[in-house]
């Protein structure tokens, strides 16, 4: 079952591909030290393999339909989803869900938002609500967590990056924990698609 595409909005002075206005953390060095957050001592760090080489086989394998997988489909998976349907070419559906799915997240919709990407509209999602038959590509963003298994047959990468919805603190230092994870994804994705490097 295609998915809608999310609408992508540009907003003044962003071009639809600018940063939140305010500082935020930068997962990108994977061997940097974890840094303690305001919630106590949590680590908000990426936790991943090579990914550039795993973009790199899944974008020669030009899959038709790619399902991001975590927990809830309420933070991570959901702001794959609408970063790579802005990337994705228009013949390439995107799906997210969850093992448990709640509801999405106002924060993961206000950081993309930022962006110029509209989730707003999105809804959590479980497998039974994806047509499973004609995904070819899974990536799982699970990292604290088990992640969920999908038993079809499909090329499986495993992104893991730290849940923003853990995150405790002021509104702001959550937002900072969703900005991190969004711009994690957007290089990544970027690199997936082909849109230059992952800066």
């Amino acid at each position: 079952m295609a998915e809608r595409r999310s609408r992508r909005r540009e907003r003044p002075g962003t071009g639809g591909d600018g940063e939140g206005d305010r500082p935020h953390r930068d997962l990108r060095a994977k061997d940097d030290p974890p840094r303690p957050e305001a919630s106590g001592g949590k680590a908000v760090t990426a936790r991943s393999g090579d990914w550039r080489t795993e973009a790199a086989e899944l974008r020669a394998k030009r899959p038709r339909h790619i399902l991001f997988l975590c927990v809830a489909n309420s933070a991570r998976s959901q702001m794959a989803e609408g970063i790579a349907r802005s990337l994705a070419p228009q013949e390439v559906t995107v799906s997210s869900a969850g093992s448990s799915p709640s509801s999405v997240r106002p924060q993961a919709i206000r950081v993309l938002n930022e962006i110029g990407i509209d989730i707003s509209g999105h809804r959590s999602k479980g497998l039974e609500s994806i047509d499973t038959g004609s995904v070819d590509a899974v990536i799982t963003l699970c990292a604290e967590e088990v992640c969920p298994v999908f038993l079809g047959k499909a090329h499986r990468v495993h992104w893991g990056l730290p849940d923003p919805a853990g995150v405790t603190g002021t509104e702001e230092t959550r937002l900072d924990a969703f900005r991190s994870v969004r711009d994690e994804l957007r290089r990544r994705l970027k690199v997936l698609f082909g849109h230059g490097d992952e800066r």
